[in-house]
């Protein structure tokens, strides 16, 4: 198994990531140069402020002064951003056509290299929650969560009940790499679906036979009842043991009484 990345450092970004992050820096260049092709200056009155001059003071010789406000127009400096160099955008590659392509869904939302008229949504690039992903694949929530790189995910409401939690769903094409990751080949991962199947199946017949068990139990302590009366004895005949000395036996419990006779 792969060792996960020391915590406090940063893991590096992967290929698809810088290309993403060069593409969007690009778009933006774009989008500036086109906003400064139609409005390159800016518009009359921008730019300029008028700022209020200290009042003027003027002897009238009269023994008053005169104070004049002027007002004056301080004219800012007018600063006009340069359009930037005219950059190419740096392509994808679709793994499956081999075309040219800008962006695409499983480029956006899970760095897959593959174009929207490639995406086989019902096969290969199908989506699976998390709790089959776990269950069919044998994988970990660290093995979803923390092992890098970190697989991609969506958000959907729950079908079956909407007041439930969003359902994470997952790329199953990225859930069988990370499986193989962890287990090596297809032939190790069927051998410990099988061996967990197997400790399943032997954990099942194992509460079976405890509450068979347990009903037999209940049903013999049910129908045995302990005779709780007195016993009385039934004597056979008198039998003559020697001269004078005689002896009964019970005929249900087989208890023998001595006596004498005088």
């Amino acid at each position: 198994m792969d060792s996960l990345a020391p915590e406090g450092e940063a893991p590096p970004l992967s290929a698809a990531m810088r290309a993403k992050i060069e593409r969007n820096r690009q778009r933006a260049l774009m989008l500036r140069q086109a906003r400064l092709a139609t409005r390159p200056y800016p518009a009359t009155g921008e730019g300029s402020s008028k700022v209020k001059a200290p009042p003027k003071v003027t002897d009238t010789g009269g023994g008053f002064f005169l104070e004049e406000e002027e007002e004056e127009e301080d004219v800012a400096e007018k600063i006009v951003h340069l359009p930037g160099p005219v950059l190419e955008f740096d392509y994808l590659i679709c793994e499956e056509c081999g075309k040219e392509f800008m962006d695409s869904y499983l480029m956006s939302h899970f760095d897959l290299a593959t174009c929207d008229n490639c995406r086989d949504a019902e096969d290969k690039h199908k989506l699976i929650t998390r709790t089959e992903a776990k269950q069919a694949y044998l994988l970990k929530d660290c093995d979803l969560d923390k092992r890098e790189p970190v697989l991609k995910f969506i958000l959907k409401k729950n079908p079956h009940n909407p007041r439930w939690g969003d359902m994470k769903l997952y790329l199953k094409l990225q859930v069988i790499k990370r499986s193989l990751e962890i287990w090596g080949s297809e032939e190790a991962l069927e051998e410990a679906k099988e061996s967990r199947q197997d400790s399943r199946e032997k954990m099942k017949q194992k509460k079976f036979d405890k509450k068979v068990k347990e009903l037999r139990r209940a049903v013999r302590s049910s129908v045995w009842k302990k005779d709780t009366s007195i016993h009385q004895h039934e004597y056979g005949p008198e039998e003559m043991v020697e001269e004078d000395l005689y002896k009964k036996t019970c005929i249900t419990c087989g208890y023998e009484l001595t006596y004498e006779k005088m």
